[in-house]
């Protein structure tokens, strides 16, 4: 499973870098949980969780991202800005890239969320 997520990984860090991010850490672990990915926007440092469903009968990739999962992300990345302190006077956006499955036959369909949740 963990093989599966790290290609989503590795296909967000692409297509955000693609956009202008640019990375600065993968899979930054901590104590309170995982930010997926850990990039900078211009003077903003964004904290992107990936996520992933190969079938939207219960709701899209996005959803996954209940109230818990977003407590551990805040948390760690309160975490990083302590280990960063360097980091911790940039604007923060918390951004999730969710993967869909296509309709019908072809690629997943990526989907950017921007500011999915805040502090």
């Amino acid at each position: 499973m963990k093989q599966l997520g790290d290609g989503f990984e590795g296909r967000a860090i692409q297509y955000l870098e693609e956009r202008g991010l640019r990375v600065l850490q993968r899979n930054f672990r901590a104590k309170t949980g995982e930010i997926d990915i850990i990039a900078l926007a211009g003077e903003c440092l964004v904290f992107v969780e990936v996520r992933s469903r190969s079938n939207t009968r219960f709701g899209g990739a996005a959803i996954t991202v209940d109230w818990r999962k977003q407590r551990k992300i805040l948390r760690t990345a309160a975490f990083f800005l302590q280990r960063h302190p360097g980091l911790a006077k940039l604007a923060c956006r918390f951004d999730v890239v969710a993967f869909e499955p296509p309709q019908s036959s072809g690629e997943d369909k990526v989907r950017w969320i921007r500011s999915a949740f805040s502090a």
